[in-house]
């Protein structure tokens, strides 16, 4: 099965309230109505720790930050206003557990790891920003908490690096092709990228984190391989907040996770056949011989006599030789089927 992340990250604007509501849309069950199934939901919720004194630089943090989306008059005010405290993520944790949901923490900064006093997550996830960040790394990986790496910033030399510090410490890794472009325009996204993971990497799991609009890639990405799939979600794409429009509101949840769990169940295996379920359209639309027209006890037939129709219940063509030159011992009507018991011997 796909390890669905539903990322809360900062839309829940400074609220543990709503970070809680994100929780509870993420954990919400998924039906699909027309084949009455009951669908595996999101399986973890993921909340981001910033150490705002590991995080810009003193002039970056003090700049104005005049901007719709703005929660502060710099942006040191902005991100100290979206900061929630260890206590409210381990608030926001202990909700999330109670929905029976997984819980992943993305950590930005060694003073961040502070939270891990209070809470232990079922993965640690490091952005993008950091996969170069390799104090960082080394400090995550000692944890032997198992680890999700992004790669939206990164090449192949930076994510060698980046494992090589992982694992000298442990190995339980997994690594999510993203492009860290909000939103991500549609040919720059690469997914051909998640195959190439896979083969170059095999000894980890391989995923996808998605800043795409919709639900497409995320689905695509499924069917190409990943088996993490990392989204943003929040209440209503209309909220401030600069990562609200890109992300998912309810509706798109429920699209997303349903589809992709549907995929999962049309995988199948690699083999061709008839599946059960097709049995009845085959009976009833396969072609069998039929008459092309009236036949009499004692007629003898022959090729010209024969076509095609439906149902599919009759002897197939490749049997004709089991019709040509047999004689027919009851009436049939011009296009009916022939069967077995209308010929003689």
């Amino acid at each position: 099965m796909t390890y669905i992340i539903g990322e809360i990250g900062q839309n829940h604007n400074g609220s543990v309230d709503i970070a809680k509501l994100i929780v509870e849309l993420v954990a919400r069950p998924v039906h699909e109505d027309l084949f009455d199934l009951q669908l595996k939901p999101i399986d973890a919720v993921k909340l981001t720790k910033r150490d705002l004194s590991q995080e810009l630089s003193y002039s970056q943090m003090s700049k104005p930050y005049d901007s719709p989306h703005s929660f502060g008059k710099t942006y040191g005010e902005h991100r100290a206003y979206l900061e929630l405290s260890d206590e409210e993520h381990f608030e926001v944790y202990h909700y999330a557990k109670s929905k029976d949901l997984e819980f992943v923490e993305t950590i930005c900064a060694i003073g961040a790891m502070s939270v891990l006093k209070l809470l232990t997550p079922n993965f640690l996830k490091v952005a993008s920003r950091d996969l170069t960040n390799l104090p960082l790394l080394s400090a995550l990986a000692e944890t032997r908490i198992p680890m999700i790496l992004s790669t939206g910033m990164s090449g192949k030399k930076e994510l060698d690096d980046a494992l090589e510090v992982i694992t000298r410490h442990h190995s339980l890794i997994s690594i999510l092709h993203c492009v860290s472009e909000y939103p991500t325009r549609p040919e720059n996204l690469n997914l051909n990228t998640i195959p190439f993971l896979i083969e170059n990497y095999p000894d980890y799991t391989i995923g996808f984190s998605d800043h795409t609009v919709g639900i497409s890639a995320p689905v695509a990405a499924v069917a190409m391989g990943a088996k993490i799939i990392e989204k943003h979600i929040t209440l209503d794409r209309r909220m401030k907040g600069t990562d609200q429009a890109g992300s998912l509101g309810p509706d798109g949840v429920t699209r997303m996770v349903r589809d992709v769990r549907l995929l999962e169940m049309e995988f199948g295996t690699k083999s061709i056949f008839v599946p059960d379920g097709v049995t009845t359209a085959k009976m009833k639309l396969e072609r069998s011989i039929a008459t092309n027209r009236d036949l009499k006890p004692g007629d003898i037939i022959v090729e010209n006599d024969l076509h095609l129709l439906s149902p599919g219940d009759g002897i197939k063509w490749k049997d004709k030789h089991s019709v040509i030159g047999k004689t027919i011992i009851k009436s049939i009507q011009k296009d009916e089927i022939i069967y077995p018991d209308f010929l003689k011997g």
